[in-house]
């Protein structure tokens, strides 16, 4: 790993918009930005989509319970962005049917959930997906006949969507990025803001993975866009990570921006009474609504919502939330009988939500925030721009409202964005044909040929292409996943993968399979060796970094090797 990744003329560059941070909002303005001509650079201190964007519970969705909050507009936003992402990226993002069992005793009884059901079919007048359907408590336990019987009064059918590898929509995102001419910089850690006369004129970083610390680097733009996530107070006070200090505040900062909370989930393989559809719960604890969800072969259950004051860097899920979401999910499924045992792996994150010192976590508006620095400022600060809040379904509009309020910071008239209607790499209408196609012609087993077409897209053909340079890329690495090894060279060569963690975890998403990557990652490293010149320390580095990255998971495969 050397810093010639970095461009060496970068300082001299005069790029029209430097993104800080890669996550879904800030890949999908680089991506927005880029298609309207801007030269833009991305800097993220991690990977792409290695932080929030990896921890949510993966739906696409327009937020029922916003309703309760009276955010009309929001939910509004959100089902049309859906819509959107459902044509976008038909390889990603599915429709999904939820069954919202009611129980005697719960804080939302049938007519609430109806109303709320009217009303967001109403919201939806345009969506695809069909409408809602109410369910005796006769008909609710014969479309799940595990649900607890016991004082179940009803339920609710209706729909949204789940994109099942949201660390692919970013990625997807970034490439198309990079492909109208972006320059991506990953491990790429902004230290400070460059500040000349009253405008931030650019940023000093320092590239992680250069084998010796080359310096100080400098990038300079005429608009800089702070959207790191739980980490914009930190880029705020100009500071690195291990000085952050009063919260991450800096002399600039107005105040705080950030008051993230916790979401925490597990992830468990099939058990007794596990639903087809998936289940959106009044959890009896709390009243909190929580998820089970049919997820990458396995289910996903969560999420928690607490305020959180520890390390960002490294969120885990507690051993009470891991009780309590098991706790919940026994009770209203009875059969199940989980137990710690049954967890495959668990996963935290950090929502970058608005501070409010105050009031219940759930009541926190999950709208975004474009905060002009300059209008809004102490002191004021021209050419800076700061992301707070944001929700993965309506990442393309929150980019498509930055990248004109840059047009704008910039003075010069800004182009239509185009990214309401452009499908993202994998995607586009033909998706279906596609799929149909390429199953009936490879003759790779059935297991390797749906992962491709889940995580690639109509991009498949890429990785088969890859596939010619030897007979082993075309074996599974991954046997539970059906992961071949041409997808551990296209990870690295063109799809911006630096680390076997990126490429396991945010690439092939092998990493979030029931083994939690845990054996393929030494056969990832074996390809890596071959066709990517590897050396055998570096491959055992690789290997123990990513181990040492993902016992945050408190992956059960782990405590096994």
């Amino acid at each position: 790993m050397t810093s010639d990744r970095v461009p060496a003329d970068i300082a001299r560059r005069a790029f029209d918009l430097i993104v800080v941070g890669a996550g879904i909002n800030g890949a999908g303005i680089a991506r927005d930005a880029a298609m309207r001509g801007l030269h833009v650079l991305v800097l993220d201190k991690g990977d792409i989509a290695s932080g929030t964007t990896s921890w949510s519970t993966r739906l696409i969705h327009g937020g029922l319970r916003y309703l309760e909050h009276g955010e009309v507009g929001l939910v509004r936003e959100s089902l049309r962005e859906r819509e959107r992402l459902l044509h976008a990226a038909p390889h990603l993002v599915r429709p999904l049917p939820l069954v919202i069992p009611i129980y005697e005793g719960d804080r939302r009884g049938p007519l609430t959930i109806r109303a709320g059901m009217v009303a967001y079919d109403i919201l939806s007048f345009d969506k695809s997906l069909d409408r809602h359907r109410m369910l005796s408590a006769e008909e609710a336990l014969h479309r799940v006949p595990g649900l607890n019987p016991e004082g179940l009064r009803g339920a609710a059918v209706y729909y949204d969507a789940q994109v099942e590898y949201a660390e692919r929509l970013a990625v997807e995102n970034a490439l198309a990025a990079r492909d109208h001419g972006a320059v991506v910089l990953t491990y790429a850690r902004v230290d400070r803001l460059l500040i000349e006369d009253g405008a931030v004129r650019g940023v000093a970083f320092t590239d992680l993975l250069a084998e010796a610390q080359a310096g100080e680097e400098i990038a300079r733009a005429a608009v800089t866009v702070n959207v790191a996530g739980p980490w914009v107070d930190r880029v705020l006070a100009g500071t690195s990570p291990g000085d952050a200090g009063s919260n991450g505040m800096g002399d600039r900062a107005a105040g705080r921006m950030i008051g993230g909370t916790k979401g925490s989930h597990i992830v468990v393989e099939s058990f007794a009474g596990a639903p087809a559809d998936a289940l959106y719960v009044e959890a009896r604890h709390d009243g909190r609504p929580y998820f089970v969800v049919p997820w990458n072969n396995q289910y996903l259950i969560g999420t928690t919502d607490t305020r959180y004051t520890g390390d960002l860097d490294r969120v885990e899920a507690s051993d009470e939330e891991i009780d309590y979401l098991i706790a919940e999910t026994n009770r209203v499924l009875p059969g199940a009988g989980l137990t710690r045992a049954h967890v495959t792996f668990t996963y935290a994150g950090v929502r970058p939500l608005p501070y409010q010192a105050e009031g219940v976590e759930g009541g926190i508006t999950r709208r975004h925030v474009v905060h002009d620095h300059a209008e809004a400022g102490s002191p004021p600060l021209g050419g800076f721009l700061s992301i707070v809040g944001g929700k993965l379904t309506t990442y393309r509009n929150l980019a498509e409202q930055t990248v004109d309020a840059v047009f704008k910071k910039l003075g010069r008239p800004a182009p239509a964005s185009r990214t309401a209607r452009e499908p993202l790499p994998g995607g586009g209408p033909d998706f279906a044909a596609f799929g149909a196609r390429f199953a009936a012609e490879s003759d790779l087993p059935a297991l390797s040929t749906d992962h491709l077409l889940r995580v690639y897209g109509t991009r498949a053909g890429e990785v088969l292409a890859l596939a010619s340079e030897g007979p082993d890329l075309r074996e599974p690495f991954s046997p539970e996943t059906g992961a071949i090894g041409a997808e551990i060279v296209l990870a690295f060569r063109r799809e911006l993968a630096a680390t076997l963690a990126d490429a396991l975890l945010r690439r092939t998403m092998v990493g979030v399979g029931p083994a939690a990557g845990i054996g393929a990652d030494e056969a990832a490293a074996v390809i890596a060796r071959r066709y990517l010149g590897w050396s055998e320390a570096r491959a055992g580095r690789e290997v123990a970094s990513y181990r040492d990255y993902v016992a945050r998971f408190r992956p059960r495969a782990l405590a096994t090797v």
